[in-house]
């Protein structure tokens, strides 16, 4: 068993004030990795914007298989919310967005009407966990830098707001978790795709549990990328790839920790294929 979990303090303090500015918002724009999209749904979130409407983003798409993306798009719709597929990096996915916007506020700017209010801006909250993308995908969205961005969780420490256009303000918040996962399975994809602190972990026995897993649902992958027999332990790959890759130690000892390292990395990156953990039940 591996038990993951990782709630510092700032988290605390960001879930205190998305509270207090949630009573100002309209819309509720959540990001999710497309990749582990149930793993990745902050359950506080739903408490959260509870009677606000909803917009749900599947990010990373360009990681995640494609025929998978389609299944989640469906399974998200099916539950009456608007779901959009992007990939920030690569601005793909975002001609979609400001109607997606529309049909999601769509009761909410009827009534605006209805009481004669004609031309305020929509206000919505970006929300999502840490290194999801969420400035990324503002930053592609607006077309310009108005959010710091980076690779590590945790960047946005503070709230932002900005401007999209005439119609839309956007509330950038910092990426947040949950003090508690409900299983081992959650915290296991959450580090898996980096948005645990990698400095909290132990990369070897995660890199394992993933070499494992990968092993069973996606044969031939490994062996693909670093030409190695993928019928041995899962140990005994790990140590191949650490060779394959020259990871070693004094003593022609295998570095198990460089070579978790690399095979987590090229999940990230997807050098190991386009790859989804979860699939919709």
């Amino acid at each position: 068993m591996m038990n993951v979990s990782w709630y510092p303090g700032h988290m605390t303090k960001a879930k205190r004030m998305m509270q207090e500015d949630i009573k100002i918002i309209d819309l509720v724009i959540e990001l999710l990795d497309a990749r582990i999209p149930i793993s990745s749904r902050n359950p506080d979130i739903d408490e959260l914007a509870r009677g606000k409407s909803r917009l749900v983003i599947l990010n990373k798409s360009d990681l995640s298989d494609p025929g998978e993306n389609e299944r989640w798009i469906r399974y998200f719709t099916d539950k009456g919310i608007v779901t959009v597929l992007i990939d920030s990096k690569r601005s793909k996915g975002f001609s979609q967005i400001s109607r997606s916007i529309e049909e999601a506020c769509k009761a909410k700017i009827e009534r605006d009407k209805k009481r004669g209010i004609i031309g305020r801006p929509v206000r919505a909250m970006v929300v999502g966990i840490p290194n999801v993308g969420k400035s990324t995908f503002i930053n592609s969205l607006c077309r310009r830098a108005s959010t710091k961005t980076g690779n590590k969780p945790g960047v946005t420490k503070g709230k932002q707001w900005i401007r999209l256009n005439k119609n839309v303000e956007l509330l950038d918040t910092p990426g947040i978790l949950w003090p508690k996962f409900e299983s081992e399975q959650t915290g296991l994809h959450l580090a898996i795709i980096g948005s645990i602190n990698d400095e909290i972990l132990d990369e070897t026995e995660l890199s394992i549990k993933f070499i494992e897993w990968l092993t069973n649902s996606h044969p031939g992958a490994l062996h693909k990328r670093y030409d190695i027999n993928e019928d041995e332990e899962t140990y005994v790959i790990l140590q191949d790839i650490a060779r394959k890759r020259g990871c070693i130690k004094k003593g022609n000892e295998p570095d198990h920790e460089k070579a978790a390292k690399i095979v987590l990395d090229d999940f990230r990156s997807g050098q190991l294929g386009n790859i989804t953990l979860e699939i919709p039940s």
